[in-house]
């Protein structure tokens, strides 16, 4: 088991597996070069960008999140602002390595796109090197696995060592299943959401862990704000325009709540500032990957926050989703280089109606019913990013995926019959889908649109 607090984090865009998981790889392989004494030592980096690392790497900001890490940096506490200001140093030749060593440094060369490796473990391989003037220091291979999680070779070829960040616990209530799960809601008669705040004791005490989401829940909430305010274009290239400002002007202004589909439009919206702030590099929660972190956001603010509105409902949501979310990560995958966008928003969309339907006053096989329905109509969805960037079809589909969620959500509550397919079914079907899944279609820019778009 893992804490929900490492399933959300705060980072920065655009991509979770793309940007924040490489910097966190950059900066553990220098920092276990400081702990080994063997930093000063260091004259040469060389960091090769493997499989989807590669192929969609400069648009997802790979390379430069590279030479962040190895400049000291975390996803969690750069301020997104500076980082042309910190990149002025390399790009002129010179790489402070964690801020105290210094070496010459080649970003055309020594950051490599080595679009032609696939590792056979994962899609997102990440070697490095570190020299020194006669002789390699250092060679280490890790990768990337979705979600900010990362994992070094040895630990990816033995899955009960991987990357846990806090490190796993002996829980109150331990399951990897959903049937489990369900199981032990019943025995111990509780709400979901209880159930895993009990099992955050094992890292944390409950104050803490009810600290730590309001402080997701407040990040969400001003990433939202800033989208909502931030005009202009995206970077990148493709030309696209930041339309959640001009949508929430018109939606202020007209203030018409008889009107039923304007529902959709706020949660396009909410869902679409977060969505435009990731693709711009702004700092974002990764919930549970940075190209799906509009949707839970967006459902969190419409329906959790404003006036008269206990911030018991955001905590409710946010511990039922990551129960959810803790099944995927278990039983399948979140990287969008794994399992194609299904991964990704399908998953967000699953944790996104659970948590939903738990505010609502859903039983706990209520929510697992509308976690089931979440995916069942996500299942196949392709991540085929135009560009490479994390824009087109990225931001609409937070929307899509948003509206979706609500929609899986209310069809559960209304349904009081054993469901045909269970929470457990489809994150299989899921996981056999994104293995059977061409891998043009799995955050490579291969195939789909994102062939398709640039050949129109």
């Amino acid at each position: 088991m893992i804490s929900i607090l490492d399933l959300f984090r705060i980072g920065v865009g655009p991509s979770s597996s793309h940007t924040v998981g490489p910097m966190r790889i950059a900066r553990r392989f220098v920092s276990t070069l400081d702990q080994q004494s063997k930093l000063s030592l260091v004259s040469r980096i060389h960091v090769q960008l493997q499989g989807s690392l590669a192929l969609t790497g400069v648009g997802h900001g790979s390379p430069i999140a590279s030479v962040l890490g190895l400049l000291g940096a975390e996803p969690q506490t750069i301020d997104p602002d500076t980082v042309e200001k910190i990149l002025a140093e390399p790009r002129a030749g010179t790489l402070r390595l964690l801020g105290k060593h210094s070496i010459k440094f080649d970003m055309m060369n020594d950051i490599e796109l080595a679009c032609h490796i696939t590792p056979r473990q994962h899609p997102n391989g990440m070697r490095l090197r570190a020299y020194g003037t006669e002789s390699l220091i250092a060679d280490e291979t890790y990768f990337s696995t979705g979600g900010g999680f990362i994992a070094t070779l040895a630990q990816i070829e033995s899955p009960t060592q991987a990357d846990l960040v806090t490190g796993s616990s002996a829980v109150t209530y331990p399951f990897s299943s959903g049937a489990q799960l369900l199981a032990s809601c019943e025995n111990a008669s509780l709400d979901i959401a209880s159930l895993i705040l009990a099992n955050e004791e094992a890292w944390r005490s409950r104050k803490e862990t009810k600290e730590g989401i309001d402080a997701l829940v407040s990040a969400m909430l001003s990433c939202i704000d800033r989208g909502l305010r931030s005009e202009g274009e995206l970077p990148g290239g493709l030309h696209v325009r930041r339309r959640a400002p001009g949508l929430w002007r018109k939606l202020e202004e007209s203030k018409r709540p008889n009107e039923s589909e304007a529902l959709l439009d706020w949660l396009n919206v909410f869902a679409m500032a977060v969505n435009e702030e990731n693709a711009s590099g702004g700092r974002v929660v990764t919930a549970p990957t940075n190209g799906a972190a509009g949707i839970i956001p967006a459902l969190i603010r419409h329906y959790c926050t404003g006036q008269k509105r206990d911030p018991e409902m955001a905590r409710r949501f946010i511990l039922t989703a990551g129960g959810i979310g803790l099944l995927y990560k278990q039983r399948a995958s979140i990287s969008g280089a794994e399992m194609g966008c299904q991964g990704e928003v399908g998953v967000a969309c699953s944790m996104a109606a659970a948590g939903l339907a738990a505010v609502w006053g859903g039983t706990p096989e209520q929510v697992a019913s509308a976690a089931e329905i979440g995916m069942e109509h996500n299942l196949g969805l392709t991540c085929d990013p135009v560009g490479g960037l994390v824009q087109i079809p990225c931001i609409e589909r937070n929307a899509i995926g948003a509206v979706k969620a609500v929609n899986a959500a209310r069809l559960a509550l209304h349904s009081h019959e054993t469901p045909k397919v269970s929470l457990d079914q489809v994150i299989e079907t899921m996981r056999q889908t994104g293995l059977d899944m061409s891998s043009k279609y799995k955050e490579t820019s291969l195939g789909g649109l994102a062939v398709n778009v640039v050949a129109c």
